[in-house]
């Protein structure tokens, strides 16, 4: 099966085509432009190169936060308007899962980490094979890392994993840090696939985005006018 593999969630537009598990080919742009300006010339571009259209595409995989606020709604929005006019089915795929299915080679347990500014991060964790062990966390940085304790040895993957190496480190001593912290469509169809294959497919009225966290004007308004 061909699937269509759009991320958004970050600051990176990243957009692929598989053939199953197997890449045929990524793109991806982190210019100053919007994600409203690169996603859909990207994804034009992606499918002329191999001569392939919508009608060829047995799927379309979005990732559905957390993350960007703004980049999520757009790649949602946007692969929603793809499967209905074409009726393609939809697989939504969290940010932590894409980041967990980077690291292909752990024989640890994985730990996805999201910085979520102001010392807040988005944590999720994984066994080796991917399986997401309990639910997603949005919290202190110092809260995350006391719930993880008890899953290890872990790898850990995500850009909080480098910006809260140091704190890492010093409570995990035997853990790996793999280098993989940029958002990709690629692992996010790697990871969609195994979703195809248990037959988890949305369509444009069930598939939603997943934020854990109110935005920032939310938290301002409810903070009156202080973001927190």
């Amino acid at each position: 099966m061909k699937l269509l593999s759009v991320d958004t969630s970050s600051d990176v537009c990243s957009v692929a085509i598989l053939e199953n598990a197997k890449l045929i080919k990524e793109l991806h742009k982190t210019d100053s432009k919007t994600h409203s300006e690169n996603l859909m010339p990207l994804i034009d571009s992606l499918l002329k190169e191999f001569s392939f259209t919508l009608d060829d595409i047995n799927a379309i995989a979005c990732s559905i936060g957390p993350g960007s606020f703004t980049g999520i709604r757009i790649g949602i929005a946007s692969c929603k308007a793809m499967a209905e006019v074409k009726n393609i089915p939809l697989i939504g795929v969290t940010s932590l899962e894409t980041l967990a299915y980077l690291e292909d080679n752990s024989n640890k347990n994985i730990a996805s980490i999201i910085d979520a500014k102001n010392h807040q991060a988005y944590a999720g964790i994984f066994s080796p094979n991917h399986l997401l062990l309990e639910d997603y966390m949005a919290d202190d940085i110092s809260t995350i890392v006391s719930r993880l304790s008890k899953y290890t040895p872990l790898t850990f993957v995500g850009n909080g994993s480098i910006i809260y190496k140091e704190l890492l480190q010093s409570e995990f001593p035997q853990a790996n840090f793999s280098g993989c912290f940029v958002q990709s469509a690629y692992a996010l169809g790697k990871c969609a696939y195994s979703k195809w294959k248990a037959g988890q497919t949305l369509t444009p009225d069930t598939l939603l985005p997943l934020y854990l966290r109110k935005s920032q004007a939310e938290r301002m308004k409810q903070n009156n006018g202080t973001a927190n």
